[in-house]
């Protein structure tokens, strides 16, 4: 895959500048600026610095969308509306179990063409919310484009007491269950995909982690992944609010790192970002794309120009914008 940065869509808006990653291949270097809701906070009394240049409330506000999307309840229910609709044409999934627990199911939707490739999605939330059954509009564009569309559920992390372990053990289990039930659904087994969101970009770094020949599996089960918005070394993340309900420790920091395991890493990867994100996610996505250059990996950073996290989240069920035109791009759908 070619390493390079692509930029969407030319705008800027006041905010924090966050440099373009550099590259041999970088199209452009204009500055990427976060949004915060309001443009201009009240004025306060900088504390201490907790994480690079940033305080505790600096760093809790980089880590809650919501500070940087004025427009997040609008796009969740535009989302639940296309959702419907989405459903309404494609046809309810086939729900199949990976694991034992209730929750642990795949919903397949199929495509029509016969051996076909498959894309396998799991879904963000901070950990603590969403359901596989939340994403019809994503499947709808990789159905009709000729892939399947396999997407994830699992458990959150108020439902395992804050442990993350669980959860990418779970996504890890079904992405192995896809690839050994592929001709189940008539789907390529050597053709299997993957991507992502927010949080589940996280668990979705983890999965590409995952050491496959362990258990019988080809190391390259994944032929390629699409990860958006993610966050991909949890240092900073404990030290943000989001500790109050993940029950950080030492060896999950380290562990469920993927920017620290890049050496497992054996898939070709697509890693997403808009210029309006918070500023940690932004700098998360560009390290993570950095340090898989200099290690030789096959990697390709898309920069959303003028997107906050949840607009370019929607993008995945676009086929001509950012997410949804590179997803299909990777599985050579476009």
């Amino acid at each position: 895959m070619e390493d390079r940065e692509v930029v969407e869509n030319k705008l800027t808006r006041r905010g924090l500048v966050a440099g373009a990653a550099a590259g041999a291949f970088a199209l452009a270097s204009d500055p990427a600026a976060a949004q915060r809701c309001p443009e201009t906070p009240p004025a306060r009394i900088k504390g201490a610095t907790v994480w690079q240049d940033l305080d505790q409330e600096e760093l809790d506000d980089a880590y809650d969308q919501a500070v940087y999307a004025f427009n997040s309840r609008n796009i969740a229910e535009r989302l639940a509306a296309n959702n419907e609709k989405a459903l309404s044409v494609i046809g309810k999934p086939e729900r199949v179990a990976y694991g034992p627990s209730e929750i642990e199911r795949v919903d397949i939707y199929r495509t029509k063409r016969p051996n076909a490739p498959t894309m396998i999605f799991i879904h963000g939330g901070a950990w603590r919310s969403g359901r596989s059954a939340d994403f019809a509009l994503y499947a709808e564009v990789f159905v009709k484009a000729g892939a399947n569309f396999v997407a994830v559920d699992f458990n959150n992390v108020l439902e395992t007491n804050g442990d993350l372990f669980p959860m990418v053990e779970q996504c890890r289990r079904a992405v192995a269950w896809v690839y050994r039930n592929a001709a189940r659904f008539g789907a390529d087994a050597n053709e299997v995909y993957l991507c992502s969101r927010s949080s589940g970009s996280h668990l979705a770094g983890c999965v590409v982690i995952t050491e496959w020949e362990k258990q019988g599996l080809p190391r390259d089960i994944l032929k390629g992944a699409a990860l958006g918005s993610g966050m991909y070394d949890l240092k900073a993340v404990r030290l943000s609010k989001r500790g109050n309900y993940v029950k950080f420790t030492d060896e999950m920091e380290q562990a469920l790192s993927p920017q620290r395991h890049i050496d497992k890493i054996h898939t070709p990867l697509i890693l997403a970002h808009g210029t309006l994100e918070t500023p940690e996610f932004q700098r998360q996505t560009r390290d993570f794309a950095a340090a898989l250059r200099a290690a030789g990996k096959p990697v390709q950073l898309i920069v959303g120009k003028g997107y906050n996290h949840f607009e370019i989240g929607e993008t995945l069920g676009n086929p001509y914008a950012v997410m949804g035109r590179a997803a299909l791009e990777l599985m050579k759908l476009a």
